[in-house]
């Protein structure tokens, strides 16, 4: 892989940590571990993990509408 391609998914994976202990807000988590999912698919991608790297791109999503279902803001 590409080292700068390398260093900007790291860095991602390390914003979305970071993103992720910091927030206080549900919503904001969601969308911070989306981001370090985002980061970690090339890296499995890279090291011919396809199995693995589908199977993430399948259960990501759909835990993510799981935990906003679980979570949801009540309407006035």
């Amino acid at each position: 892989m590409n080292e700068i391609l390398m260093l900007m998914f790291g860095a991602m994976v390390i914003i979305g940590t970071l993103a992720t202990v910091i927030s206080r807000d549900l919503f904001d988590k969601l969308i911070s571990l989306g981001i370090i999912v985002a980061g970690i698919m090339p890296f499995l991608a890279d090291r011919g993990l396809l199995d693995v790297l589908t199977v993430t791109a399948l259960i990501a999503p759909l835990s993510t509408l799981f935990i906003l279902m679980a979570v949801r803001r009540k309407a006035d």
